[in-house]
């Protein structure tokens, strides 16, 4: 998606994509999310977040072809 460039964006997104999950799935995925901000919180490479930004779009997008099948 290219519209998701800095991390705020990408945690947006990422929520969004939850909202589309069957409940009893939202709330595993809304931690997952949380997890993975809290431990990136203090990265500051450019590279590693477009790697960290990239990798979360394609896990998600992966995800919501797992449910929708």
């Amino acid at each position: 998606m290219s519209t998701v460039r800095s991390p705020l964006y990408l945690y947006r997104y990422l929520l969004r994509c939850i909202r589309k999950l069957p409940d009893e799935a939202q709330s595993h995925y809304q931690h997952h999310v949380r997890q993975g901000f809290s431990s990136h919180a203090d990265e500051t490479d450019p590279e590693r977040i477009k790697q960290i930004i990239t990798r979360a779009i394609d896990d998600a997008e992966w995800i919501l072809k797992k449910y929708c099948k």
